[in-house]
Protein backbone atom coordinates (compact mmCIF):
# COMPACT_ATOMS: atom_id res chain seq x y z
CA UNK A 1 0.00 0.00 0.00
CA UNK A 2 0.79 3.87 0.01
CA UNK A 3 2.94 5.14 2.77
CA UNK A 4 0.78 6.54 5.36
CA UNK A 5 1.66 9.34 7.29
CA UNK A 6 3.23 8.96 10.88
CA UNK A 7 3.69 12.75 11.81
CA UNK A 8 -0.33 14.21 12.10
CA UNK A 9 -0.60 15.31 15.73
CA UNK A 10 -3.60 13.46 17.31
CA UNK A 11 -5.90 14.02 20.26
CA UNK A 12 -6.95 10.66 22.00
CA UNK A 13 -10.12 11.45 23.36
CA UNK A 14 -11.96 8.56 25.24
CA UNK A 15 -14.63 9.17 28.21
CA UNK A 16 -14.27 7.65 31.86
CA UNK A 17 -17.22 7.31 34.14
CA UNK A 18 -17.00 7.55 37.50
CA UNK A 19 -19.32 4.82 38.22
CA UNK A 20 -16.42 2.30 36.48
CA UNK A 21 -15.23 -0.17 39.29
CA UNK A 22 -11.16 0.89 39.53
CA UNK A 23 -10.24 -2.05 37.63
CA UNK A 24 -12.54 -0.74 34.72
CA UNK A 25 -10.99 2.75 34.93
CA UNK A 26 -7.50 0.85 34.84
CA UNK A 27 -8.32 -1.12 32.14
CA UNK A 28 -9.48 1.86 29.81
CA UNK A 29 -6.38 3.78 31.05
CA UNK A 30 -4.31 0.81 29.75
CA UNK A 31 -5.79 0.44 26.75
CA UNK A 32 -5.85 4.07 25.90
CA UNK A 33 -2.06 4.60 26.91
CA UNK A 34 -1.25 1.18 24.65
CA UNK A 35 -2.48 2.90 21.28
CA UNK A 36 -1.12 6.06 22.38
CA UNK A 37 2.27 4.62 22.89
CA UNK A 38 1.74 2.82 19.51
CA UNK A 39 0.81 5.45 17.81
CA UNK A 40 3.66 8.09 19.57
CA UNK A 41 6.78 5.22 18.31
CA UNK A 42 5.36 5.93 14.46
CA UNK A 43 6.07 9.49 14.69
CA UNK A 44 2.59 10.82 15.94
CA UNK A 45 2.36 13.94 18.39
CA UNK A 46 -0.45 12.27 20.88
CA UNK A 47 -2.43 14.08 23.72
CA UNK A 48 -4.33 11.67 25.80
CA UNK A 49 -7.63 14.13 26.89
CA UNK A 50 -9.91 11.81 29.14
CA UNK A 51 -13.63 13.29 29.45
CA UNK A 52 -14.56 12.81 33.10
CA UNK A 53 -18.20 14.75 32.44
CA UNK A 54 -21.00 16.31 30.62
CA UNK A 55 -18.59 19.38 29.63
CA UNK A 56 -17.05 18.04 26.20
CA UNK A 57 -16.98 21.16 24.84
CA UNK A 58 -14.97 23.38 27.62
CA UNK A 59 -12.97 20.52 27.75
CA UNK A 60 -11.93 20.64 23.72
CA UNK A 61 -11.96 24.47 23.94
CA UNK A 62 -8.68 24.79 24.45
CA UNK A 63 -7.37 23.25 21.61
CA UNK A 64 -7.63 24.79 17.82
CA UNK A 65 -8.93 22.44 15.30
CA UNK A 66 -6.41 23.88 12.87
CA UNK A 67 -3.58 21.69 14.36
CA UNK A 68 -5.47 18.05 15.41
CA UNK A 69 -7.10 14.80 14.11
CA UNK A 70 -9.09 13.98 16.91
CA UNK A 71 -9.30 10.24 17.60
CA UNK A 72 -12.80 9.61 18.74
CA UNK A 73 -12.64 6.86 21.08
CA UNK A 74 -15.78 7.71 22.73
CA UNK A 75 -19.09 5.93 23.79
CA UNK A 76 -20.64 8.63 25.28
CA UNK A 77 -20.29 11.70 27.58
CA UNK A 78 -20.26 10.42 31.29
CA UNK A 79 -23.46 10.16 32.92
CA UNK A 80 -25.51 10.78 29.78
CA UNK A 81 -27.14 8.14 27.78
CA UNK A 82 -27.12 7.10 24.72
CA UNK A 83 -25.04 10.00 23.87
CA UNK A 84 -22.13 8.90 21.75
CA UNK A 85 -23.74 10.51 18.82
CA UNK A 86 -23.47 13.54 20.43
CA UNK A 87 -19.98 13.45 21.29
CA UNK A 88 -19.81 14.08 17.49
CA UNK A 89 -22.24 16.45 17.29
CA UNK A 90 -20.30 18.40 19.72
CA UNK A 91 -16.76 18.05 17.52
CA UNK A 92 -18.47 19.03 13.93
CA UNK A 93 -20.11 22.25 15.87
CA UNK A 94 -16.62 23.23 17.09
CA UNK A 95 -14.65 22.55 13.43
CA UNK A 96 -12.62 19.64 14.45
CA UNK A 97 -12.20 16.67 11.99
CA UNK A 98 -12.51 13.28 13.94
CA UNK A 99 -11.96 9.73 13.30
CA UNK A 100 -14.83 7.72 12.07
CA UNK A 101 -18.66 8.05 11.62
CA UNK A 102 -20.28 11.70 11.92
CA UNK A 103 -23.17 12.18 14.13
CA UNK A 104 -25.98 11.27 11.71
CA UNK A 105 -24.55 7.61 11.31
CA UNK A 106 -23.70 7.37 15.36
CA UNK A 107 -27.61 8.37 16.00
CA UNK A 108 -29.02 6.02 12.92
CA UNK A 109 -26.51 3.14 14.88
CA UNK A 110 -28.96 3.49 18.17
CA UNK A 111 -32.22 3.02 16.25
CA UNK A 112 -31.98 -0.62 15.39
CA UNK A 113 -35.59 -0.84 13.39
CA UNK A 114 -34.34 1.73 11.39
CA UNK A 115 -31.01 0.36 10.48
CA UNK A 116 -33.34 -2.72 9.37
CA UNK A 117 -35.38 -0.19 7.29
CA UNK A 118 -32.52 0.30 5.53
CA UNK A 119 -31.58 -3.15 4.72
CA UNK A 120 -34.55 -4.26 3.81
CA UNK A 121 -34.90 -1.23 1.29
CA UNK A 122 -31.58 -2.06 0.13
CA UNK A 123 -32.28 -5.94 0.01
CA UNK A 124 -29.33 -6.37 2.04
CA UNK A 125 -30.50 -10.02 3.82
CA UNK A 126 -31.12 -9.36 7.61
CA UNK A 127 -33.35 -11.58 9.66
CA UNK A 128 -37.26 -11.25 9.60
CA UNK A 129 -37.98 -8.81 12.16
CA UNK A 130 -40.59 -6.49 13.84
CA UNK A 131 -41.11 -3.97 16.68
CA UNK A 132 -43.00 -4.14 19.24
CA UNK A 133 -44.54 -1.80 21.86
CA UNK A 134 -46.73 -3.76 24.24
CA UNK A 135 -46.48 -7.36 25.69
CA UNK A 136 -48.91 -8.41 22.85
CA UNK A 137 -46.76 -10.69 19.95
CA UNK A 138 -50.01 -10.58 17.80
CA UNK A 139 -49.38 -13.18 14.99
CA UNK A 140 -45.64 -13.23 15.18
CA UNK A 141 -44.98 -17.17 15.24
CA UNK A 142 -41.16 -17.47 13.94
CA UNK A 143 -39.41 -19.35 16.71
CA UNK A 144 -36.56 -19.73 17.91
CA UNK A 145 -36.52 -15.73 18.36
CA UNK A 146 -34.23 -13.28 19.79
CA UNK A 147 -35.64 -10.42 21.67
CA UNK A 148 -33.75 -6.85 21.90
CA UNK A 149 -33.51 -3.51 23.26
CA UNK A 150 -34.84 -1.15 19.67
CA UNK A 151 -32.36 1.14 21.17
CA UNK A 152 -29.06 -0.05 22.72
CA UNK A 153 -25.75 -1.18 21.70
CA UNK A 154 -22.54 -2.76 23.19
CA UNK A 155 -25.23 -5.94 23.74
CA UNK A 156 -27.00 -4.13 26.54
CA UNK A 157 -30.20 -5.64 26.75
CA UNK A 158 -29.04 -9.41 25.68
CA UNK A 159 -28.87 -12.45 27.81
CA UNK A 160 -29.30 -15.97 27.33
CA UNK A 161 -32.81 -15.32 28.08
CA UNK A 162 -33.41 -12.95 24.94
CA UNK A 163 -33.76 -16.32 22.78
CA UNK A 164 -37.48 -17.23 23.25
CA UNK A 165 -39.14 -20.74 22.08
CA UNK A 166 -42.63 -19.94 22.19
CA UNK A 167 -45.24 -17.39 22.34
CA UNK A 168 -45.41 -17.28 25.99
CA UNK A 169 -41.82 -16.82 26.64
CA UNK A 170 -41.57 -13.91 23.76
CA UNK A 171 -44.48 -12.11 25.29
CA UNK A 172 -42.42 -11.78 28.75
CA UNK A 173 -39.66 -10.95 27.06
CA UNK A 174 -40.73 -7.81 25.28
CA UNK A 175 -42.83 -7.11 28.75
CA UNK A 176 -39.13 -7.42 30.79
CA UNK A 177 -37.42 -4.98 27.80
CA UNK A 178 -40.47 -2.27 27.97
CA UNK A 179 -40.19 -2.11 31.78
CA UNK A 180 -36.25 -2.56 32.25
CA UNK A 181 -35.15 -0.64 29.16
CA UNK A 182 -38.15 1.68 28.95
CA UNK A 183 -38.26 1.19 25.09
CA UNK A 184 -39.76 -0.60 22.38
CA UNK A 185 -38.64 -4.20 22.02
CA UNK A 186 -37.12 -5.52 18.34
CA UNK A 187 -38.04 -9.13 17.74
CA UNK A 188 -35.76 -10.97 15.47
CA UNK A 189 -35.74 -14.41 13.94
CA UNK A 190 -32.84 -16.15 15.47
CA UNK A 191 -29.98 -18.01 12.94
CA UNK A 192 -28.40 -20.36 14.86
CA UNK A 193 -25.70 -20.14 12.50
CA UNK A 194 -21.87 -19.29 12.40
CA UNK A 195 -21.24 -15.64 13.31
CA UNK A 196 -18.74 -13.35 11.70
CA UNK A 197 -17.16 -10.05 13.04
CA UNK A 198 -16.67 -8.42 10.08
CA UNK A 199 -14.12 -5.06 10.17
CA UNK A 200 -14.26 -2.34 7.02
CA UNK A 201 -12.27 0.32 6.43
CA UNK A 202 -12.21 3.20 3.75
CA UNK A 203 -14.25 5.93 2.18
CA UNK A 204 -14.40 6.72 -1.69
CA UNK A 205 -11.98 3.00 -1.62
CA UNK A 206 -13.60 0.32 1.12
CA UNK A 207 -12.20 -2.95 1.73
CA UNK A 208 -13.13 -5.91 4.53
CA UNK A 209 -10.27 -6.85 6.59
CA UNK A 210 -10.49 -10.81 7.45
CA UNK A 211 -13.65 -12.28 8.63
CA UNK A 212 -13.45 -13.28 12.11
CA UNK A 213 -15.85 -15.89 13.30
CA UNK A 214 -17.04 -16.34 17.16
CA UNK A 215 -17.08 -19.89 17.58
CA UNK A 216 -19.72 -21.25 19.96
CA UNK A 217 -18.83 -24.89 19.00
CA UNK A 218 -18.49 -26.10 22.64
CA UNK A 219 -22.11 -24.63 23.79
CA UNK A 220 -24.56 -26.79 22.75
CA UNK A 221 -27.63 -24.49 24.19
CA UNK A 222 -28.87 -22.59 21.74
CA UNK A 223 -29.51 -19.56 24.11
CA UNK A 224 -25.89 -19.61 24.95
CA UNK A 225 -24.73 -18.92 21.10
CA UNK A 226 -24.86 -15.41 21.99
CA UNK A 227 -22.61 -12.75 21.96
CA UNK A 228 -23.55 -10.73 25.15
CA UNK A 229 -22.25 -8.37 26.79
CA UNK A 230 -21.00 -10.74 29.30
CA UNK A 231 -19.44 -13.12 26.65
CA UNK A 232 -17.63 -9.44 25.45
CA UNK A 233 -16.27 -8.04 28.88
CA UNK A 234 -16.55 -9.94 31.71
CA UNK A 235 -13.21 -12.20 32.08
CA UNK A 236 -13.31 -15.38 33.57
CA UNK A 237 -17.02 -15.76 33.14
CA UNK A 238 -18.82 -18.94 31.32
CA UNK A 239 -19.73 -17.56 28.40
CA UNK A 240 -15.95 -15.59 28.00
CA UNK A 241 -14.14 -18.32 28.61
CA UNK A 242 -16.19 -21.09 26.18
CA UNK A 243 -16.68 -18.93 22.93
CA UNK A 244 -13.26 -18.72 20.33
CA UNK A 245 -12.25 -16.28 18.58
CA UNK A 246 -11.39 -17.53 14.79
CA UNK A 247 -9.11 -15.22 13.18
CA UNK A 248 -9.27 -15.45 10.28
CA UNK A 249 -12.44 -17.04 9.40
CA UNK A 250 -12.66 -20.60 7.61
CA UNK A 251 -14.62 -19.64 4.69
CA UNK A 252 -14.09 -21.64 1.08
CA UNK A 253 -13.27 -18.12 -1.71
CA UNK A 254 -16.90 -18.11 -2.89
CA UNK A 255 -18.75 -18.11 0.15
CA UNK A 256 -15.91 -15.19 1.39
CA UNK A 257 -16.79 -13.20 -1.85
CA UNK A 258 -20.50 -13.09 -1.07
CA UNK A 259 -19.58 -12.00 2.76
CA UNK A 260 -17.51 -9.05 1.42
CA UNK A 261 -20.16 -8.07 -0.65
CA UNK A 262 -22.72 -8.08 1.92
CA UNK A 263 -20.80 -6.06 4.36
CA UNK A 264 -19.14 -3.38 1.97
CA UNK A 265 -22.81 -2.90 0.96
CA UNK A 266 -24.16 -2.74 4.31
CA UNK A 267 -21.44 -0.16 5.16
CA UNK A 268 -22.09 2.08 2.58
CA UNK A 269 -25.60 1.83 2.46
CA UNK A 270 -25.46 2.71 6.67
CA UNK A 271 -23.41 5.73 6.17
CA UNK A 272 -20.18 4.39 7.86
CA UNK A 273 -16.85 6.26 7.73
CA UNK A 274 -13.38 5.54 7.95
CA UNK A 275 -13.92 2.06 9.91
CA UNK A 276 -16.79 -0.25 11.40
CA UNK A 277 -17.90 -3.24 12.30
CA UNK A 278 -20.70 -5.07 10.35
CA UNK A 279 -21.65 -8.45 12.23
CA UNK A 280 -23.67 -11.44 10.19
CA UNK A 281 -24.60 -14.41 10.84
CA UNK A 282 -24.42 -17.25 7.97
CA UNK A 283 -27.57 -20.41 7.52
CA UNK A 284 -28.25 -22.61 4.41
CA UNK A 285 -25.87 -20.27 2.15
CA UNK A 286 -27.15 -16.98 3.07
CA UNK A 287 -25.50 -14.19 5.29
CA UNK A 288 -27.93 -12.20 7.53
CA UNK A 289 -26.41 -8.96 8.30
CA UNK A 290 -27.46 -9.05 12.80
CA UNK A 291 -25.72 -5.76 13.88
CA UNK A 292 -23.96 -2.66 12.19
CA UNK A 293 -21.41 -0.88 14.75
CA UNK A 294 -19.70 2.46 13.08
CA UNK A 295 -17.77 2.71 16.24
CA UNK A 296 -16.25 -0.61 17.49
CA UNK A 297 -14.18 -1.08 19.99
CA UNK A 298 -10.52 -0.60 18.81
CA UNK A 299 -8.55 -2.39 22.45
CA UNK A 300 -5.83 -4.82 21.66
CA UNK A 301 -7.63 -7.92 22.13
CA UNK A 302 -10.98 -7.07 19.67
CA UNK A 303 -11.99 -8.63 16.64
CA UNK A 304 -10.86 -5.75 14.03
CA UNK A 305 -7.39 -5.60 15.82
CA UNK A 306 -7.00 -9.28 14.97
CA UNK A 307 -8.38 -9.20 11.91
CA UNK A 308 -5.63 -5.82 10.98
CA UNK A 309 -2.70 -8.08 12.25
CA UNK A 310 -3.55 -10.75 10.26
CA UNK A 311 -3.32 -8.56 7.20
CA UNK A 312 0.05 -7.33 8.94
CA UNK A 313 -0.89 -4.54 10.79
CA UNK A 314 0.74 -3.70 13.92
CA UNK A 315 -1.55 -2.06 16.77
CA UNK A 316 -0.26 1.62 15.59
CA UNK A 317 -0.39 1.19 12.43
CA UNK A 318 -3.97 0.03 12.18
CA UNK A 319 -4.34 3.39 14.21
CA UNK A 320 -2.63 5.50 11.79
CA UNK A 321 -4.16 3.91 8.83
CA UNK A 322 -7.66 5.16 10.59
CA UNK A 323 -5.86 8.66 11.30
CA UNK A 324 -4.74 9.27 7.51
CA UNK A 325 -8.25 8.89 6.50
CA UNK A 326 -9.69 11.04 8.89
CA UNK A 327 -6.91 13.20 8.12
CA UNK A 328 -8.40 13.73 4.56
CA UNK A 329 -11.43 15.60 5.56
CA UNK A 330 -8.90 18.08 7.40
CA UNK A 331 -8.75 21.73 5.80
CA UNK A 332 -4.54 22.05 6.65
CA UNK A 333 -3.51 18.15 6.94
CA UNK A 334 -5.82 17.10 3.75
CA UNK A 335 -3.48 19.36 1.31
CA UNK A 336 -0.62 17.74 3.42
CA UNK A 337 -1.39 14.31 2.81
CA UNK A 338 -0.89 12.64 -0.50
CA UNK A 339 -2.25 9.37 0.78
CA UNK A 340 -4.27 7.24 -1.87
CA UNK A 341 -6.28 5.04 -0.52
CA UNK A 342 -5.25 1.46 -1.07
CA UNK A 343 -7.50 -1.81 -0.50
CA UNK A 344 -5.14 -2.37 2.17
Amino acid sequence: MNTLRHNLPVLMLHNINPEWTSEELLETEQDVATLSTALNELGHPVEIVPIEGECLMDRLSIYNPNDYIVFNWCEEIPGVRHSEPRVAAVMEEMGFVFTGSPYDVLKLAHDKPKIKQILDAANIPTPYWNVFKTPESGQWNIFPSIVKPAHEHCSIGISPESIVTCPAELSNRIEFILETHKQPALVEEFINGREFLNAVWGNQNISMLPPVEMDYGSLTDIRDRLFTYEAKYVAGSRLYENIDMRVPAELDAQAKFELEQIVIATYKATGCRDYGRIDVRYYNGVFYVIDVNPNPDINPQTSMTCAAAEMGYSYGKMGSRIINLAAERHPIFSKKVSMKESPY
